[in-house]
């Protein structure tokens, strides 16, 4: 794997004097779900940098783009369930601020994996709907009629229309990205006029993150950044993003899939997680705050001014 050195993905800071921890991986040691989404977590991750500008968590030095396409294209895929119930919750949310969107003709999902927030926009009477997917695994289980709308790759702004969506939406994976700053500058381009961007990423100053240290699972070698409610806000503004808003979020999943978070042994979890669904509880569903936020930022109606309306309900101000 070959490795380079980057200053703040977010801010350009150089200042790398702040190391949150050393690189602690083994490659040999990683699967077919290194890459996955909703894995096992391995707890090995980079070479960590806290940015004392923006507040930032990035590796440095990081994979090239190269070899990260690579494990995500190959990456295995075992989390349909857990997909679906995680855009139940991402489409709670989002009805908190459909009503400010400039139609509902134009949706993008960036990381879509199986196309579960896809059906979600449907339900909710979008059309002109999208997603994209670097892994095949997930592509393949997507549902039937929602699978040709993914397109397989990585996301690049220049394969869409600018100013013909009104929705883009990222769960979950501003964390993967080795440019995110670009990433949401690129969607802004491709925004309506008072469209939004609605990203979802993990807090790193959640009480979760905290209590557990580099034992919680955010600290994995598929994340090459980490942010807090100050750099998710951060990285909307510098796009040229209006009226940005933070949000919690508070997942619900199967209890499975909580179990297989904690910090313990794998084959202990495996026994344990074998135990809750022979005694038929594994599937019982459970919301958890483990310390998720979301992001939303609107692109002005005209150039310089904020977008219409106020405050969404339970965001920071």
């Amino acid at each position: 794997m070959e490795m380079i050195s980057r200053s703040c993905p977010l801010c350009g800071s150089s200042d790398t004097g702040s190391v949150f921890a050393e690189a602690d991986f083994e490659l040999k040691q990683l699967d077919s779900f290194a890459f996955a989404s909703r894995k096992m977590p391995e707890y090995m991750h980079y070479r960590l940098i806290d940015c004392p500008t923006c507040d930032l968590l990035y590796a440095n030095p990081l994979p090239c783009e190269d070899d990260l396409a690579e494990g995500y294209s190959e990456a295995a895929y075992d989390s349909g369930v857990e997909a679906h119930y995680a855009a139940a919750t991402y489409a709670a949310t989002l009805s908190k601020f459909v009503g400010r969107l400039p139609d509902r003709h134009g949706a993008l999902d960036i990381g879509t994996g199986d196309g579960a927030f896809l059906e979600c926009l449907l339900e909710q009477g979008f059309d002109g709907v999208a997603g994209v997917e670097p892994s095949r695994a997930p592509i393949a289980a997507a549902r039937e009629d929602v699978r040709p709308l993914i397109r397989e790759g990585i996301f690049r702004g220049g394969d869409f229309a600018p100013e013909t969506l009104s929705l883009v939406t990222c769960f979950q994976t501003l964390e993967h990205l080795a440019d995110p700053l670009e990433m949401a500058r690129a969607v802004r381009k491709l925004l309506k006029p008072g469209g939004a961007a609605y990203f979802i990423c993990h807090n790193r100053r959640a009480l979760s993150a905290r209590l557990l240290g580099k034992k919680s699972p955010i600290f994995d070698i598929e994340h090459l950044q980490l942010f807090s409610p100050k750099s998710a806000r951060y990285l909307l503004e510098q796009a040229g993003f209006t009226d940005v808003a933070v949000l919690d979020i508070v997942n619900r999943y199967p209890l499975r899939y909580w179990l297989r978070l904690l910090p313990l042994p794998q084959d202990m979890k495996r026994t344990l997680i074998a135990t809750l669904d022979r005694a038929g509880v594994g599937a019982w569903s459970l919301s958890v705050p483990v310390g998720n936020i979301a992001v939303v930022g609107f692109k002005p109606v005209h150039a310089g001014t904020a977008s219409d309306s106020g405050r969404m309900p339970g965001a920071e101000p």
